[in-house]
């Protein structure tokens, strides 16, 4: 007869026992862990949006010629930092410097040719002056001889030899009216700055002026140089990108949401961001400052055609513009291009558009003012060269009498 043995008995039982233990465990760690994500999600999930699909975005200001040259300087290189108004590339300026100087002579000999209008006009002046004299003179002689010869003291014969004189006279003095007239025209009551003449030859030294300053490439912005494809001796034309000027402090980001996270996203709102250059050492803080108006396949070269009958919903990104702090970003500088976490605080609200147009000019430069205002001054310098010593008279406007013809 065989006895019982308690181990035994005992072994299969213990098993269900642990088994049992371990999944209840698993189901509290389960129901706890489903409790916990939802007090996350109602307390913060739901008022955040996330994406990594974010990229650096920046002003790329391309650097082209205005006029055709051979490039005989480059003065920067790819990275390196220039400020505005530096010289980038200098082109061959033989031709350019030839035609301004050409100009320059055209403008010089046209306000000495209208000098001499101005000179014609005080000698007609002087005419007309002298023929009025003469006229006057004239008519007193016949007026003194017709007041004679009602009396016989004079003959008809000396009378009709007057009035000949008066007739002379007057003719003479017309003529000289209407050359004075015609003079006058010419200049007007303008100064020799304001003559038409005068201000074709200076347009046409401006345009020389600046085409010789263009061959001096300039950069109109500060910042970073990048894609550089000019080489030296190159034979350029107006429009070929030369160079590019990258201003890293003017970045942005551009975070691309799918369209079923947008949903309570507004303008103003603040956004956390991480880089993967920096990592978990530097934090940037930004905020919402545009919601794309389309999605990238709608700006796309060849949109999707979605009423093709093979058509499969895909959910669509929409790219959301995100200024960040200038302060952080000149501690942690960053590149165009550069991939970006992005984490949108939903708890303030906003407008989804703008409801105000823009007054603040985004990019700008005054370099190329500067190339007008040198023109006008050497116009300016040209023009006061070529008149008189004293005090330049002639270049302030002058006012020219109208010539009164005389009555018969």
């Amino acid at each position: 007869m065989n006895t019982p043995n308690p181990a035994a008995e005992s072994a299969p039982q213990g098993k269900p026992r642990q088994r049992s233990k371990a999944l209840r465990i698993l189901v509290l760690v389960l129901v706890l862990v489903g409790i916990g994500w939802a007090v996350w999600y109602v307390l913060i999930g739901r008022w955040h949006e996330y994406t990594d699909d974010a990229y650096v975005g920046g002003n790329i200001v391309q650097i082209t010629p205005m006029v055709p040259g051979t490039v005989t300087r480059i003065g920067a290189d790819d990275g390196q930092l220039v400020q505005a108004g530096q010289l980038l590339v200098q082109m061959d300026s033989a031709d350019t410097a030839a035609a301004q100087a050409q100009a320059e002579a055209v403008l010089a000999r046209t306000v000495r040719q209208v000098r001499g209008i101005y000179r014609g006009i005080d000698s007609s002046q002087a005419v007309l002056a002298t023929r009025k004299a003469d006229l006057d003179r004239a008519r007193a002689d016949f007026e003194r001889r017709k007041g004679l010869a009602n009396s016989g003291a004079v003959s008809a014969e000396e009378l009709a030899h007057a009035r000949a004189q008066l007739e002379a006279a007057q003719a003479a003095f017309d003529a000289a009216n209407q050359k004075l007239a015609s003079d006058s025209v010419l200049v007007d009551s303008a100064g020799v700055a304001a003559q038409p003449d005068v201000k074709a030859a200076a347009a046409a030294l401006r345009q020389a002026y600046i085409n010789n300053a263009r061959t001096r490439i300039v950069a109109p912005v500060g910042g970073y140089v990048a894609r550089r494809s000019v080489q030296l001796g190159q034979r350029v034309q107006p429009g070929a990108p030369l160079m590019a000027v990258v201003p890293l402090e003017q970045v942005w980001v551009d975070a691309n949401f799918k369209e079923t996270q947008l949903r309570h996203m507004r303008l103003g709102q603040q956004v956390t961001l991480t880089s993967d250059l920096y990592g978990d050492e530097a934090d940037y803080s930004g905020h919402v400052v545009s919601l794309g108006i389309g999605t990238g396949s709608a700006f796309s070269l060849l949109p999707a055609q979605n009423a093709s009958g093979n058509w499969i919903k895909i959910v669509q990104r929409l790219p959301v513009r995100i200024a960040l702090d200038p302060a952080q970003v000149q501690q942690h500088p960053l590149r165009i291009g550069l991939s970006m976490a992005v984490d949108v605080s939903l708890h303030t609200g906003g407008a989804i558009l703008p409801d105000k147009a823009t007054e603040k000019t985004i990019l700008v430069t005054d370099v190329y003012d500067r190339q007008r205002q040198e023109a006008d001054a050497l116009v300016t310098k040209i023009i006061n060269d070529n008149l008189p010593a004293q005090a330049h008279a002639a270049a302030t406007p002058r006012r020219v009498p109208s010539a009164t013809v005389a009555t018969r």
